[in-house]
């Protein structure tokens, strides 16, 4: 999921339910509906459609979806985009709708910054030796095939001011490893200081966190180079002056692990350390322990090249140019496997095709699957494409993203069409009540604004509409970070999602109306300002490198 997300639903996420508060919480609603509470919609008896029922049968008792989420996650592995493993990914969704029988193609919509991981190897060779955990950011250039030993130093202390001072202190920097993020005092889940931790410990920590975060902030300041363009700035500064390279940290709030990020405007060698190992780096260089590190770090740059999304399709028999579309973002940071962002999304739509073409493989409208590229750039994939395919954006019936983790869907809303939810409602009273009991369904609910796919699709009215998952901690284990691993994976929870996937596409297709797009109006006040909200508006795609600020 893009680190983006529409401050306009932040800012609607207590009244209208979004659960949309925060980058990492816009992933994870906040769970099923209070205990006691059982909506009309969920049955209390099972199905009696037959085709409904077989579509049950097919994803219970045949299942591939951890087939086909393992074999993506582990052998393919991470999908950054514009990558080598990405074009990988790309040919084998071509593969595996092949091997369906389901017609599908990659379509390029633009370039992208094509970068390589090879290995990154840091160990700690004075005033000790220690192995250090800890990788290349994306897009950081490697060590030039060799070993790049330096000591350790940070960025100079709060004494250090003003631009001028800093630059005065930069020849300091010549062969040295800059340490340029502030260390966490404690790598302790939170969770564990509230249960073991005093009140007067919770209090020091907190103060003295909050004295080394301040610390911190003021000494990057005093390079002058925050803002949009500060990793840039600073990288030119450090390599100007023989720096190395750079080690930060960001730490996801659990022991052992760290979001992994990265940007093509690093211009040095730039290595994520893991929250315990930056902790000791930090400590030893503010005692004038002089730590010094040896780093090798393999990295292709391969130029600006073709990025694309892959799109499978099966034509409508009766209704061709009305569209049911599965939309699931393809690319992923590259920090582990991508498993739940957004392989599980990926593996719901994959096996939600198979299920339909073995039970109902002749829709009466056309059915797309957009695995798109650059989500978590941007959404470019997906807006690339809207724009593209104006037609379709018109012809859409429905779409159903799923884009937050692991989890059994628990939330869903018409995304601010009003009449949109008495059909949804309908459509999940024909569902088995397994699944339909952990929907809590919203209205009128909000249009997506920017944290994943369907936004690309909401901003034109289209009715586009998140599937969205139980949080299982995505936000601090697997949301960007260097263990979203393939066995982060609840299998339960994903066979769940691939059958209602199929079902809502089988029902949204039987369907002899097209899905009504009446908007919400007026939108809910924006607390902050006392405006009324506007609908979102569709923002360009970045089509290369260059177009994107991040």
């Amino acid at each position: 999921m893009s680190p983006r997300f529409s401050v306009a639903a932040a800012a609607l996420s207590l009244g209208l339910g979004l659960g949309l508060a925060t980058q990492a919480t816009a992933q994870q609603p906040q769970g099923a509906r209070p205990a006691g509470e059982r909506p009309a919609y969920v049955r209390t008896t099972p199905p009696d459609d037959p085709v409904i029922q077989k579509l049950w049968a097919e994803g219970m008792e045949r299942s591939q979806a951890m087939s086909l989420a393992q074999a993506l996650a582990d052998s393919i592995g991470p999908r950054l985009n514009g990558s080598p493993g990405h074009k990988a990914g790309n040919e084998w969704l071509l593969q595996k709708y092949k091997t369906m029988g389901v017609p599908a193609r990659n379509e390029q919509y633009g370039t992208w910054n094509s970068w390589r991981r090879g290995i990154t190897h840091m160990d700690l060779v004075a005033p000790r030796v220690r192995s250090l955990e800890g990788l290349m950011l994306a897009w950081s250039p490697g060590t030039g095939g060799q070993p790049l030993e330096g000591e350790v130093v940070t960025l100079p202390a709060p004494a250090v001011t003003t631009r001028a001072q800093f630059d005065a202190w930069l020849p300091t920097a010549r062969g040295k490893w800059v340490l340029i993020s502030g260390p966490q005092l404690s790598c302790r889940a939170p969770a564990q200081w509230e249960e073991y931790g005093t009140e007067a410990s919770r209090a020091r920590l907190k103060t003295s966190q909050d004295s080394v975060n301040a610390s911190w902030s003021a000494r990057m300041r005093a390079t002058g180079t925050e803002g949009m363009n500060g990793t840039a700035s600073l990288h030119a500064a450090l390599k100007q002056a023989g720096a190395n390279g750079v080690l930060s940290s960001n730490w996801s709030r659990l022991p052992g692990i760290d979001k992994v990020f990265g940007s093509w405007h690093q211009l040095l060698p730039t290595m994520e350390v893991l929250c315990e190992d930056y902790g000791l780096l930090a400590r030893l260089a503010e005692e004038g322990q002089h730590p010094r590190v040896r780093v090798t770090a393999e990295a292709e740059m391969l130029g600006e090249l073709p990025t694309f999304n892959t799109i499978a399709e099966i034509k409508g028999s009766e209704k061709p140019n009305e569209y049911i579309v599965l939309s699931a973002h393809f690319d992923s940071w590259d920090g582990s496997s991508g498993a739940t962002d957004n392989g599980t999304g990926t593996a719901t739509m994959l096996e939600a095709i198979r299920i339909l073409k073995q039970v109902y493989p002749n829709p009466k409208r056309t059915i797309i699957v957009g695995h798109w590229g650059g989500e978590e750039q941007g959404l470019n994939g997906s807006r690339a494409f809207t724009e593209d395919h104006p037609e379709i954006v018109k012809g859409t019936h429905a779409l159903f993203n799923q884009d937050n983790g692991t989890g059994r869907v628990v939330g869903m809303s018409p995304g601010g069409l009003v009449k949109a939810g008495p059909v949804l409602r309908g459509y999940l009273s024909k569902i088995p009540s397994q699944i339909t009991e952990h929907i809590n369904f919203q209205e009128p609910g909000f249009p997506a604004g920017g944290g994943s796919d369907n936004a690309s699709f909401a901003c034109y009215g289209a009715p586009a509409f998140g599937l969205n998952a139980l949080g299982w901690d995505y936000g601090n284990t697997t949301w960007h970070t260097n263990r979203d691993t393939f066995d982060k994976i609840v299998e339960e929870d994903l066979k769940n999602n691939a059958i209602l996937t199929a079902m809502l596409v089988y029902l949204t297709d039987q369907d002899p109306q097209f899905m009504p797009r009446d908007r919400i109006s007026p939108l809910p006040t924006n607390p902050r300002t006392g405006e009324t909200m506007p609908w979102p508006e569709c923002t360009p795609a970045a089509r290369k490198t260059a177009d994107s600020g991040r």
